[in-house]
């Protein structure tokens, strides 16, 4: 099941958004190992580690929403909601940026 964020900014803003979000990520959590491959402007493969483990996602931009997808071994899946949550607020605080014209 695919996590929305809900954005006014349109896909090209948001694509922005999620790309500062994601390396601001990448500062702030680096013990987990985040990485972010750019498939495309508007779709990215994700990855990070926790407790010795790799979980994978994507991130994928669209016009009005920004999708978050998390394959999260059977052992870790009570973290699932966590780690989306982590996630979704980095992008929050940019999306907020984003609208006051600070980007």
């Amino acid at each position: 099941m695919k996590h929305k964020i809900q954005h006014t900014l349109g896909q090209e803003k948001a694509s922005t958004v999620a790309k500062k979000a994601l390396a601001s990520y990448q500062e702030r959590f680096s013990k987990y190992s985040p990485q972010a491959n750019w498939k495309s402007e508007h779709d990215a493969d994700i990855t990070f580690s926790v407790k010795g483990l790799t979980l994978q996602g994507a991130v994928e931009i669209g016009a009005s929403e920004i999708l978050l997808e998390l394959e999260v071994p059977f052992m870790l899946r009570p973290f699932k909601g966590k780690a989306l949550g982590i996630i979704e607020e980095e992008i929050r605080k940019w999306i907020v940026k984003a609208e006051a014209g600070e980007l």
